[in-house]
């Protein structure tokens, strides 16, 4: 792959199911969605390009509503808070 092929954007669907994959683990996860655009994000004093998006999920028999952001070159959750 070219440099600019290695940190192109991943696709928000292919995100989404990464962020699922990470989550699912702890709990059924019942819904989900995600930003069909990146935007800027700073972490840290890190710059990133990223998907926001969120889930439902069910854990320990009570729903939970989480959002997330995700890298959108890796898919790597950076910043996960419960609503």
């Amino acid at each position: 792959k070219s440099a600019a092929e290695k940190y192109s954007a991943t696709s928000p669907d292919t995100v989404l199911a990464k962020v699922k994959e990470a989550l699912k683990k702890d709990g059924k996860i019942i819904g989900s969605w995600i930003l069909m655009t990146p935007e800027k994000f700073s972490k840290h004093g890190l710059d990133y390009e990223v998907y926001k998006g969120g889930l439902t999920k069910v854990a320990e028999g009570s729903q939970k509503q989480l959002s997330f952001v995700a890298d959108s070159t890796t898919g790597t959750i950076i910043e996960l808070s419960e609503q």
